[in-house]
């Protein structure tokens, strides 16, 4: 039992890896993309992501996991989706405006925005060590603010955004799969996409025929890449603990502060860099009372497990 749970936690780190690995390369593609404004790019990942995820689930005649969703399910994904939308359009649109590195950080604060949106909308009480954690990262965002002359508004838009899609879709429940999920997400946002594509391409700005073969492939290809990465994770999220899937997520932010910096030359000066700093003191002691947290929920599980086998 014990080695079959040790090959599922291995294969589930590794789906994790896969996931993140294309979040974190996401840079790279939509760079080459770049001939296309953000708005093109993100109305046809719409399209071609409803597309694909139709495919997966015509070829795993998985139809009934969407019928099983209820009203209330259906309306709190089509908020899912606006909020989704939104973060596609920030990133594209920093990432082909050579501002990667603050898409970075984004994804770098979007646990701690997450913690604070428990505490705003859903009332959460946060232990000490998360007070800490989002006073350093109130910091940081004062840090950066001195750094760029401006909020990181960027950064702050991610991370709202992603934070509460991720928020939406925990209330639409665990039960709610990854591709039926999306395929909502996307079918609700369909409709206004298509109308965009059809009339960028009448108005003669639409680029999907007019610049290369490739760049017509890349374009298609984004529903593919958006819904694998979602599907892996999926997985990933069966297999390992919660705590487990939480600290490889900055794989992630890890690899775009890397591409911005290394591939894309993008400066990184001294004071942005300690506002960087401050923002992974505030992770590690997050992630460090998460890990001290979830180690006691399970010792307190176990004990009681054993009170009532005796």
């Amino acid at each position: 039992m014990s080695d079959r749970a040790g090959v599922s936690d291995r294969t589930g780190v590794l789906l994790a890896l896969g996931a993140y690995g294309m979040w974190g390369l996401f840079p790279l593609y939509f760079r080459l993309l770049e001939s296309a404004g953000a708005v093109e790019i993100v109305v046809h990942r719409i399209v071609w992501s409803l597309l694909t995820c139709l495919l997966v689930i015509a070829l795993t005649r998985s139809w009934a996991a969407l019928r099983r969703l209820t009203g209330r399910q259906l309306l709190v994904l089509a908020a899912a989706a606006a909020t989704i939308s939104v973060n596609w359009g920030v990133f594209i649109w920093a990432v082909n405006t050579e501002q990667v590195v603050e898409t970075s950080l984004g994804y770098f604060i979007n646990p701690l925005v997450s913690v604070l949106l428990g505490v705003l909308l859903l009332r959460e009480r946060l232990r000490r060590p998360q007070w800490v954690a989002v006073g350093i990262a109130g910091a940081a965002v004062a840090v950066l603010t001195v750094d760029f002359g401006r909020p990181p508004w960027i950064a702050l838009a991610l991370a709202a955004s992603f934070g509460s899609y991720g928020l939406l879709k925990n209330l639409v429940g665990r039960g709610v799969g990854a591709l039926p999920g999306l395929t909502v997400e996307t079918a609700v946002l369909a409709p206004p996409a298509l109308a965009v594509i059809v009339w960028l391409q009448w108005t003669g700005e639409g680029t999907v025929t007019s610049v290369s073969g490739w760049h017509t492939v890349l374009l298609v290809a984004s529903g593919a890449l958006t819904a694998a990465p979602l599907l892996l994770f999926a997985a990933a999220a069966r297999r390992v603990p919660l705590s487990t899937i939480g600290l490889l997520q900055y794989v992630t932010p890890v690899m775009q502060l890397l591409i911005g910096t290394l591939v894309f030359g993008e400066a990184l000066p001294p004071l942005r860099l300690s506002g960087f700093a401050l923002v992974w003191v505030a992770l590690v002691v997050l992630s460090v009372d998460g890990l001290r947290t979830s180690s006691r929920g399970r010792a307190q599980a176990r004990a009681a497990r054993a009170t009532t086998a005796t």
